[in-house]
């Protein structure tokens, strides 16, 4: 989704028109997530950008959206650029060393 969105439109109410706003992000982020994924990948992960226009956007986290729409929002612009493209997530594998294996309760046990 790379999208402007526009804070001010006459005769409409700007409360309204924000929460329209984080519902069409929100509804593209669940239709994003309900994809389904290649055999290699772990999750959807998020890439975001946001700018007061499309010419500098910059790098956001994923959790800082709405934070950056209500930001917008109370410094009366009016409009805002936002780019929310879905890429492909691998989490962290452990490794050998970091798993430690439990030993059995069996070979601690001294019978009598």
């Amino acid at each position: 989704m790379k999208k402007t969105f526009r804070l001010k439109v006459e005769n409409k109410n700007s409360d309204r028109l924000l929460d329209k706003i984080k519902y069409e992000i929100r509804k593209y982020i669940k239709r994003e997530k309900k994809k389904t994924l290649p055999e290699d990948v772990d999750f959807w992960k998020f890439e975001c950008k946001f700018g007061q226009n499309e010419e500098e956007p910059q790098v956001i986290e994923f959790v800082d959206i709405t934070k950056h729409i209500d930001a917008a929002a109370t410094n009366d612009c009016e409009s805002f650029y936002m780019e929310i493209l879905s890429t492909k997530g691998y989490k962290p594998k452990k490794e050998e060393s970091e798993v430690k294996e439990k030993p059995e309760d069996n070979e601690d046990k001294i019978e009598i």
